[in-house]
């Protein structure tokens, strides 16, 4: 509501001064005079030559090398991700052959154990 009377009142102050200036005789005082539009065209072109030529082309440069940067990265994670799986592959390898080995002397002393054993219950009688 507040919004709207603000964008009446506004628009009524504009209408009469361009009204008042149109009265006058004189220019309309929204619109800027030729020299200021020519003068801004020009500006206008040599900022977009300037930015077209030196700005834009290093700040392509700059990205370019940026994406390469990180995809060289993404390439190099995953070339460590996959030695790690390979460590890790490797790693329960060698411990189930720890494993294995581990039972295997656990039941040789098992059974060095049991004849020892024997062999005294033997010796005994």
């Amino acid at each position: 509501m507040l919004l709207n009377m603000l964008a009446v009142h506004t628009a009524a102050v504009v209408n009469t001064t361009v009204n008042a200036a149109a009265a006058e005789g004189g220019e309309n005082p929204i619109l800027p005079h030729t020299d200021e539009i020519i003068i801004g065209l020009i500006a206008f072109g040599l900022l977009c030559y300037v930015l077209m030529s030196k700005v834009f082309p290093k700040m392509e440069t700059t990205f370019k090398a940026r994406q390469e940067a990180i995809e060289g990265g993404i390439s190099r994670a995953e070339q460590a991700q996959a030695e790690a799986n390979a460590a890790l592959e490797q790693y329960k390898a060698q411990l189930a052959e720890a494993r294995t080995e581990a039972a295997r002397i656990r039941d040789e002393a098992r059974e060095q154990g049991k004849a020892i054993v024997d062999q005294l219950t033997a010796e005994a009688r």
